[in-house]
């Protein structure tokens, strides 16, 4: 059985918590048991509230990772109890592969990377994501919190094929018109002159 529904007090904890603000969440659990879950945009921390609010209003326990310093005590365990996977990020090739490794570690992961990788103004998206479903051999699904619209969920199932330019295309035109708390710090959808886009 993939993903048990969470009841109890988290499901009651998300939908309180997104009723509360007036938002609504649209979408449902995905039919897979692994999947790198993208969030955008990310303009603010409280990104991360809303989308562990969304993920245990619709019963799907959310994974996120976090540098490993902030897993140490005495706060390391609340971490972990709100779904903190600790990686150790130092160098760009090796946190691909030490974010991949999670998904050998964990049969079910539904592993969230914010892909503009800073709630500042950044000049492009970043790739890691994308290479690390590559890496792990798993799908990309496609969620998003739209702070205008106040509608936050999980969109598209997304299969990464290779073709990096044409699939951030696909992508692009997903998140098309979607706001989020800050705009002005929104980050374009572009490999801009990422060198790992072209490898």
């Amino acid at each position: 059985r993939r993903f048990p529904p969470t009841r109890g007090l988290k499901a009651a904890i998300g939908r309180a918590f997104l009723r509360n603000r007036g938002w609504r969440v649209e979408g449902g659990r995905p039919d897979v048991a692994q999947a790198v879950v993208i969030s955008a945009p990310h303009t603010t921390n409280w990104d991360l509230a809303y989308a562990l609010g969304v993920a245990w209003a619709l019963g799907i326990r959310i994974r996120w990772i976090g540098k490993h310093t902030l897993f140490r005590w005495p706060l390391g365990w609340l971490m972990r109890a709100v779904g903190g996977v600790p990686v150790d990020r130092r160098g760009r090739h090796n946190a691909v592969k030490a974010i991949a490794a999670t998904f050998t570690q964990l049969p079910e992961l539904m592993l969230l990377i914010p892909p503009e990788g800073t709630r500042g103004v950044s000049d492009r998206w970043k790739t890691g994501f994308y290479f690390v479903a590559v890496e792990a051999k798993v799908p990309i699904v496609l969620g998003f919190l739209d702070y205008g619209n106040k509608v936050g969920g999980l969109g598209e199932l997304l299969v990464p094929t290779g073709d990096i330019a044409a699939d951030f295309e696909h992508v692009k035109a997903f998140y098309a018109g979607m706001k989020g708390k800050y705009p002005a710090l929104q980050g374009p959808i572009t490999l801009g002159d990422d060198p790992a886009s072209r490898s």
